[in-house]
């Protein structure tokens, strides 16, 4: 490189300190050994091509991604045009000005700075997710672990001879367990939604049953109120689409919750419509409007954002979470549909929102809901790991009014010492035990199995308080065929049972 000397003098009156290397070879050898912040090459260079020996720089340097300047002739600068990239290669032509080149190495080590700053909070940030996914993961385990108890136990008792007063006395605690649970789910599923782990299934499925089956859930609660509640779908709308039912109940169920929370007296009406057809698809509007407590234009502003109510009254009167609406409206852009509201004070409000669904193609047709019996005919053996006492008696107690056979082990090693010494038709593995947990004795029933030839494993349920999707897959992944959540009710005990033994109902 032509003035070397001065050239170095320019960089270190510049407070940078240059390290110089007279050929190639040299260059690759140092660059292997210490760490640079950025490399300066001539590409005619004294014992080979420049262009050749940056790609050995670029591949063993100490420092992946060092930026690296050419200094060339006019004959290389096609070529190098080609391999400019910001941040990593770049150029000067000969002859070349010393200010020209000081700001492009100025550019370059600015950009390095500015990626590796944005390197370090991207690391932040995703041990910050990872952090709060596991506080919330944590969170959700002890908090549905007793629930589940509340819940199981409050079917069981419902089995039982109750007087009038000990069945409202029941309603209160089932109330009041399914509105903790309902909190709970709004927090994790906001959390699912953060961070990208809501998956959308598109399956067919018939929207008048769907809508029915939001009638059915929020049954109790319409014959409890002193207002009219009507649905209203049109005509217009298909009966089979495809799409995700799940989700769709959820955002109708959260917002007629809210309609019923708001409105003593008068009505809640459903109305449910064909907005449009586009590329094919149908794009439906759903609208929830009551007559109740209505919501200011300025507080209506404050809706649909996370963890906001209309104003603090609001809390304190009816309470919740704030994340309802926020939810909704994440769901909804999810759906490719949009939410809003129409309200004034004292008026009541109209909530809406709309989603596209892509019709059903010929041969997919939604299975018809399965009514399933608490108390059928046949009787399986089945062996329930579960170190929790109340979670144990409450699942104990649900097999056996499901009719079957059901023995316990308090542990991960007991579950394997168990199965070696009897036949069971199905295993519910609790996944967080001492000693051996679910997911390890799993393991090592399916190592017994394939050892002993069995072909066809015993179906395993993992039990867990723990919904997120990345624990589900670890407990698929470990060799358990299903998952039932806690808490759980009989009806879905039953059903999770039937599913894996594909017994017919009776």
């Amino acid at each position: 490189m032509e003035n070397t000397d001065h050239m170095r003098s320019v960089l270190i009156g510049r407070g940078y300190l240059p390290v110089w290397m007279n050929t190639g070879q040299a260059s690759v050898l140092k660059s292997t050994r210490e760490k640079f912040d950025l490399i300066i090459m001539d590409v005619e260079i004294t014992d080979q091509n420049g262009i050749e020996i940056s790609k050995k720089l670029q591949k063993d340097v100490q420092t992946p991604g060092v930026p690296l300047i050419f200094i060339t002739p006019a004959k290389y600068e096609d070529k190098l045009l080609h391999m400019f990239r910001p941040g990593e290669f770049d150029f000067v032509q000969k002859p070349f000005k010393y200010e020209e080149l000081i700001i492009r190495i100025e550019l370059h080590l600015a950009l390095k700075r500015v990626q590796e700053e944005l390197k370090k909070s991207k690391e932040i940030a995703e041990k910050a997710a990872g952090a709060k996914s596991l506080f919330l993961a944590n969170m959700s385990h002890e908090i549905r672990t007793p629930l589940n108890g509340i819940v199981g136990m409050v079917d069981i008792m419902r089995q039982t001879q109750l007087d009038k007063e000990q069945l409202e006395y029941l309603d209160i605690i089932e109330i009041s367990s399914d509105t903790l649970l309902m909190i709970i789910n709004d927090i994790l599923d906001f959390s699912k939604i953060e961070a990208g782990q809501i998956k959308f299934e598109n399956i067919a499925f018939n929207i008048r049953e769907e809508i029915d089956n939001v009638k059915k859930l929020l049954a109790y609660k319409i014959k409890q109120s002193e207002f009219d509640f009507s649905v209203k779908v049109s005509d217009s709308v298909p009966v089979l689409v495809m799409g995700d039912p799940l989700r769709l109940k959820q955002i109708l169920i959260n917002l007629l919750n809210n309609a019923f929370k708001f409105t003593e007296q008068g009505f809640v009406k459903l109305d449910i419509s064909l907005e449009g057809i586009a590329n094919n698809n149908y794009k439906l509007r759903f609208e929830i409007e009551d007559s109740g407590i209505g919501i200011s234009q300025d507080n209506q502003k404050k809706l649909f954002r996370t963890f906001t109510q209309a104003d603090t009254s609001t809390t304190r009167k009816f309470g919740g979470t704030g994340l309802g609406l926020a939810i909704c409206k994440r769901l909804t852009h999810m759906m490719k549909g949009e939410i809003g509201v129409e309200s004034e004070l004292g008026k009541g409000s109209l909530f809406w929102f709309t989603a596209v669904f892509e019709p059903v193609v010929s041969g997919k047709r939604p299975e018809s809901p399965k009514a399933f019996v608490l108390t059928p005919d046949y009787h399986l053996n089945i062996l329930l790991a579960e170190d929790n006492d109340i979670n144990a008696k409450v699942a104990m107690l649900c097999v056996k009014r499901l009719g079957h056979k059901v023995t316990l082990a308090i542990n991960g090693i007991e579950a394997v010492e168990l199965f070696k010494e009897e036949h069971f038709d199905l295993i519910l593995m609790d996944v967080h035990m001492p000693g051996m947990d679910g997911v390890e004795a799993t393991q090592e029933i399916r190592r017994i199995e394939k050892e002993s030839g069995i072909g066809e494993g015993i179906p395993i349920i993992a039990m867990t308080a723990n919904k997120f999707n990345d624990e589900v897959k670890l407990f698929l992944k470990s060799g358990m065929n299903d998952h039932l959540g806690k808490p759980f009710k009989p009806t879905e005990l039953d059903a999770v049972i039937k599913k894996n033994l594909n017994l017919k109902e009776v």
